[in-house]
């Protein structure tokens, strides 16, 4: 049955919400078996308002199961919080994208009894009646009720779990990890972004150190060897990267695994989500210690990364291989380069627009206003729409291999193994001359 509730907000005190005024909001609770009933109505939608890494599958609040309600899509209150120009232009995207619209009933549910009611406090303001609160902490316990997460959910790794890392303990799909690293990945030698702040005890990594200049392409294998004992890496480490910009950290993660450690993961949302959560970043240098041995071969993974041969080869295989280029569409189409220290234009003949974001230094096709992950649902949506048959081997590219890296991360953890990552991108490509390219939108 129906309960009818009211949500009282109390106006927080933080800066970022110092325009929120304190009012009632009318909300109702619904019961378990009346959202059960729900589930295939599309007068009713259900929005999961956790982080999102608790969507993605991570228990964080004591849930008996990990994930979310299956068909039900993402808000979290964690972007209601996000310093944006275009805050209010990306959240009403957001919603529009999730079919959170005005005349449907709205089930918000959260497991700390604080998400859902903040954002049914948004919601209000902008209009939306029809506001129902649920925990979902009822649902978890009950194992014949459907939720989902993601295969490999613990690819990306919430900042509440790499908090309980450094406080000792080894939490959920860390049991095994012997040895567990944290590295900070910016560019430019101990990096002023860096310097600035970053997760306690990360070694920092200058991504030039991987793909040196003035090329900027992924160095060699014998030197991507002298690179990880330089740090002491090993085969058998677990290594948590992160850094203020996301794209960095999936750059080296990515090559990380290509070397071969076994266990390679991502900060979701990087070191702002670190700092939403209520950590504090440390200003101090921490120092690599190298080491003898990695205990394996360099490259473990070669499978991972795609050379320019490997391509050619790929690419005369339509019915099995797809490549898809993670540029913007003016890059996509020729009419800029998309870098300033690269000024061929164009595309790779075959090579299918997989979307991106708005320069060579965003994703917003790929993100949440947070920077955390996208939902799957939708990045499979414009996979569809641009013609991407997830069945085929999919082989990422972009300018450099920066963009690329992170949607084939995101590929992985929704749990696509027949990928690839072609790294020197299409700055690689057009620097020999002999290498076919096209322009203009394709036939």
């Amino acid at each position: 049955m129906l309960i009818l509730g009211m949500v009282g907000l109390v106006a927080c005190s933080n800066e970022k919400t110092k325009n929120q005024v304190s009012k009632e909001v009318t909300t109702k609770e619904i019961s378990t078996e009346d959202l059960k009933s729900k589930l295939d109505d599309n007068s009713w939608i259900i929005v999961d308002t956790r982080i999102n890494d608790s969507y993605n599958g991570w228990i964080l609040n004591d849930e008996k199961r990990g994930g979310h309600i299956s068909k039900a899509v993402d808000f979290s209150a964690n972007w209601l919080d996000v310093d944006s120009e275009k805050k209010e232009e990306t959240l009403d995207n957001a919603l529009k994208n999730k079919k959170i619209d005005k005349d449907k009933n709205i089930v918000l549910y959260d497991a700390n009894k604080k998400d859902a009611k903040k954002v049914a406090s948004y919601l209000d303001e902008k209009g939306y009646k029809n506001l129902y609160i649920y925990d979902i902490k009822d649902w978890a316990k009950d194992k014949s009720l459907p939720m989902e997460k993601y295969k490999n959910h613990e690819m990306l790794v919430p900042a509440k779990v790499v908090k309980n890392i450094l406080d000792g303990s080894k939490p959920s799909t860390f049991e095994n990890s012997k040895n567990i690293k944290i590295v900070e990945a910016s560019w430019g030698e101990e990096s002023e972004a860096y310097s600035k702040g970053h997760v306690p005890t990360s070694v920092h990594i200058n991504t030039d150190t991987i793909e040196p200049p003035p090329a900027w392409m992924l160095d060699s294998d014998e030197n991507l060897s002298k690179f990880a004992l330089n740090y002491g890496f090993t085969k058998d480490d677990t290594i948590v990267v992160t850094g203020l910009d996301t794209m960095a950290s999936y750059r080296v993660a990515t090559v990380l695994r290509y070397i071969g450690i076994n266990d390679v993961r991502v900060l979701n949302g990087g070191n702002n989500a670190w700092v939403a959560a209520g950590y504090e970043l440390e200003t101090k240098s921490n120092k690599k210690t190298p080491g003898t041995e990695f205990k394996g071969a360099i490259p473990g993974n070669a499978d991972l990364i795609d050379t320019i041969p490997e391509l050619k080869e790929q690419l005369k295989d339509k019915d099995k291989f797809v490549l898809v280029d993670n540029r913007t569409w003016d890059e996509y189409i020729g009419k800029v380069s998309g870098y300033s220290y690269h000024n061929k234009k164009g595309r790779i003949p075959g090579a299918v627009y997989g979307y991106a974001g708005t320069s060579a230094t965003t994703l917003e096709d790929y993100r949440n206003i947070d920077n955390t992950m996208r939902n799957a649902d939708e990045i499979k949506a414009l996979w569809k729409k641009a013609g991407i048959d997830t069945n085929k081997h999919l082989t990422f590219m972009c300018g450099s291999g920066w963009r690329a890296a992170e949607v084939l991360t995101y590929a992985n953890v929704m749990g696509l193994k027949n990928t690839s990552l072609y790294s020197d991108g299409w700055i690689g490509w057009s620097n020999d001359a002999s290498n076919p390219t096209e322009t203009g939108e394709p036939k």
